[in-house]
């Protein structure tokens, strides 16, 4: 009896048979040597079967058979790779010992448990966990295996995961679609990700900009010149700028404070997957899924960089030799000159911003091997740079500056200058031969600071300022500017707002902290982005996601149903720290499961209870009749109502009118999702939402304006005391902002609706009955 190695893909079980096995016989499905057999999974071969497989009834689609809830889930095998189970499946009967040699993670875990449980496989298990494919790490995997039992607790935070996927996927595709004869899929965190680009397109759409006026003026002292921007409250007068502006243009001023101050900059973070990406979208304009395909191809195929589905920024004190040998490696390459002024000792087990145990969970950050990359395509060559810059601007020095920072007053106005002096490049050389430091660059912009209160220069020159002695104002200007709505989601800030599910997280240090609670994991959010496109929720316009007018009615269907956990990105983000606890045996799979299913109950009661949407209000209205986008002077890439225009293909699916296809829509409703929170269906604490803008407040001698929450529409100055509120649902009715609006403005909504009441059914408006607590009624 031989001992089966099952690896997830065919590459990497050819990799691990090269070093394991080198003068095994290769029989296409699988290698044979003397002592192991090593074949291959495809991806998932086996998942969970459909709703028929349960009871015929299934196959037409039924709100009134819903909810779905199998006491026992079923497995099914894909059709597509059977012939490659089957192989398995024999070589198993001539095997005494199982290898786990899928992919190091949760989903590797889950795609050989499935394998083990459809076929019955009883043989003791052991697991190869490994974080590249270096004959060096797949050899001392081999020496160092673990017993499969180890992997207990992530092969049921796995299991629980699949399960909740369907669950929901299932249950709420089914609902909504046939609710509103229209096919809409749902999922447990596809959907509170489209929230994410709904609620977005929702603030810009709301954002009213407003001109505002900055003064700028140039000093000179010696052979110095300077620039300063004037301090004091906004400016919203033109007037009031320009008189600033000729107030101090020629004067003589004086210095009112001089400091300067010694910084340095450290290399940014290590890549982890999700950060990869970010980056790779913001340079090359790649999508987050083409970039997992070239990280993953230099992985399996190139064998040039670590295990790349990693939550980590850091590595462990084992990694640091294997680091200092791939830094050797380097010095006969391209990057030999980097290579060659690298510093092994500044990467050590002390150095916290590289060597940081704690922070490494299942696998450290992605670095490259020590095999020298050779034949990468173009793209995969993009990527490669990428992590290998990064890797070698850790054995530099930091980048030292010189900050300083001026106040010059002239006639009584004060102006504040930063000037950022280099000193030494530091680790920022390996960068010198691109245009410009993008991540850095990009920072800024991402900050978009519209109440920017100091100009910051850079300089490489020497610069010096007496602070005894006077300046001169050599000219000065008032500038024009407008504030800006939030900028449209691109793949890149998406990642980011699915890491850390949808809180604005600026600090680090936060950010890590939230990694167990996002949306999806590293490995599977390409695939939720790439599921919103394949329905027609979402559509690229260049690097911006735009949503779909189906999109939206997605959301709002949802939310109008009074399943707000769905669309809720915080709850979700909480149901995968749910599933990282249960991984870590902390947590029940019983009770997670238990709660979910209960969620699931609750989605199909709400449904049931819920008026339809006529089908048109899915469809993209014609170019003529999409509102013009705001008057701006620079374009945020808000057209109007988001839509395509009706060009795209996926943008206007709809469902027969019987039965939709459960294949199209019920199928892994949301075959990459991850999460679900072990807590019953409770409503989320109120909260208010970043849509703002709405109108403004009615409450007599209020200056505030009315922005949405999760059940009302309050006002922005509910901290000092304004209780005004509209509810959301009334009278069987749920309220949207124009209909707010129309309130505060109008007193009344210019639509009507049907109500019913006491007289029966009936078409009205409603009519705001009272200013100071928004309390509205039926008109009459």
């Amino acid at each position: 009896m031989k001992t089966l190695v099952i690896a997830e893909k065919p590459d990497m079980g050819r990799n691990i048979a090269a070093v394991i096995e080198p003068k095994a016989k290769n029989a296409r499905t699988y290698i044979e040597g003397e002592k192991y057999i090593i074949t291959w999974a495809i991806g998932h071969l086996i998942g969970l079967a459909e709703p028929d497989a349960y009871d015929d009834k299934y196959k037409k689609w039924n709100i009134q058979d819903l909810p779905i809830i199998p006491e026992q889930f079923k497995l099914k095998p894909n059709p597509k790779t059977k012939d490659q189970l089957k192989v398995i499946a024999e070589l198993a009967k001539r095997s005494d010992l199982l290898i786990n040699a899928c992919d190091a993670g949760r989903e590797g875990q889950h795609i050989f448990c499935l394998i083990q449980q459809h076929l019955k496989l009883r043989q003791p298990v052991k697991r190869l966990w490994i974080s590249d494919l270096t004959p060096e790490t797949i050899r001392k995997g081999f020496e160092e295996l673990k017993d499969g039992s180890e992997y207990e607790n992530l092969s049921k935070a796995a299991r629980a995961r699949s399960e909740a996927d369907w669950l929901i996927g299932m249950n709420g595709s089914r609902a909504f679609t046939t609710k509103h004869n229209v096919l809409l899929s749902v999922g447990r965190v596809q959907t509170p990700v489209l929230a994410l680009v709904y609620d977005r397109q929702k603030e810009i759409d709301a954002f009213s900009s407003a001109k505002f006026y900055d003064v700028e003026a140039t000093f000179k002292q010696g052979d110095t010149e300077y620039k300063g921007l004037w301090q004091g409250e906004r400016i919203q007068d033109e007037e009031k700028a320009k008189a600033i502006a000729a107030k101090v243009q020629g004067k003589d001023g004086i210095i009112q404070s001089y400091e300067v101050k010694d910084t340095r900059e450290y290399p940014f973070k290590l890549y982890d997957l999700t950060l990869l990406q970010r980056e790779a979208n913001a340079k090359f304009g790649f999508s987050a899924k083409k970039t997992l395909d070239l990280a993953q191809a230099l992985y399996e195929k190139h064998k040039v960089i670590s295990y790349p589905r990693t939550t980590s920024n850091y590595v462990t004190e084992q990694n640091i030799p294997q680091m200092h040998k791939s830094l050797d490696q380097l010095r006969g390459t391209d990057y030999a000159k980097f290579a060659e002024q690298a510093d092994k000792k500044i990467v050590h087990k002390n150095n916290k911003s590289v060597c940081n145990p704690a922070k490494v969970e299942d696998h450290h950050a992605i670095l490259p091997t020590n095999k020298t990359a050779r034949n990468l395509a173009p793209d995969e060559a993009k990527i490669y740079d990428l992590i290998v810059r990064r890797f070698l601007s850790h054995f530099y020095p930091p980048a030292e500056y010189k900050v300083h920072t001026v106040m010059t007053e002239v006639e009584k106005e004060s102006f504040k200058t930063t000037v950022k002096q280099l000193l030494s490049e530091g680790w920022k050389v390996i960068y010198a031969d691109q245009k410009k430091d993008g991540k850095k660059s990009r920072s800024k912009k991402d900050k978009d600071d519209e109440d920017e209160s100091q100009a910051e220069e850079e300089v490489t020159t020497p610069f010096h300022l007496n602070a005894k002695e006077g300046v001169r104002c050599l000219r000065s200007k008032a500038k024009e500017k407008e504030t800006q709505p939030p900028k449209p989601y691109t793949e890149g800030t998406l990642l980011k707002a699915m890491e850390s599910a949808g809180k604005q997280i600026e600090d680090e240090e936060l950010r890590d902290a939230m990694k167990d609670s996002g949306l999806g994991t590293p490995a599977t959010r390409a695939a939720i982005i790439e599921r919103l496109k394949q329905v027609g929720y979402i559509v690229m316009k260049g690097k911006r996601i735009v949503i779909t007018q189906k999109g939206k009615m997605a959301v709002e269907v949802i939310r109008g149903a009074g399943v707000d956990l769905l669309t809720s990105p915080e709850m979700t983000g909480q149901w995968e720290r749910r599933l990282n606890e249960i991984a870590k045996g902390s947590a029940s799979d019983e009770a997670f499961m238990a709660n979910v299913k209960k969620f699931a109950t609750m989605i199909i009661s709400k449904v049931k209870m819920q008026s339809r949407v006529a089908k048109e209000s899915f469809e993209e209205k014609p170019a003529g009749e999409t509102k013009p986008s705001r008057s701006r002077k620079k374009t945020t890439g808000n057209d109007g109502d988001g839509a395509s225009g009706g060009k795209t293909k996926t943008a206007n699916q709809a469902a027969p009118k019987k039965a939709a296809d459960p294949k199209a829509a019920g199928k892994q409703a949301e075959s990459a999702s991850e999460a679900a929170k072990n807590t019953g269906p409770k409503p989320p604490a109120p909260e208010v939402r970043t849509v703002s803008g709405i109108a403004p407040c009615p409450r007599p001698g209020c200056q505030g304006t009315l922005i949405m929450g999760r059940r009302g529409y309050g006002c922005s100055h509910y901290k000092t005391g304004c209780t005004f509120v509209i509810w959301k649902d009334q009278f069987g009715v749920s309220l949207e902002p124009e209909d707010i609006a129309s309130l505060a403005l109008k007193g009344k909504t210019a639509r009507s609706f049907r109500i019913e009441d006491d007289g029966g059914p009936r078409q009205a408006a409603f009519v705001l009955l009272d200013r100071e607590k928004g309390e509205i009624s039926v008109e009459e």
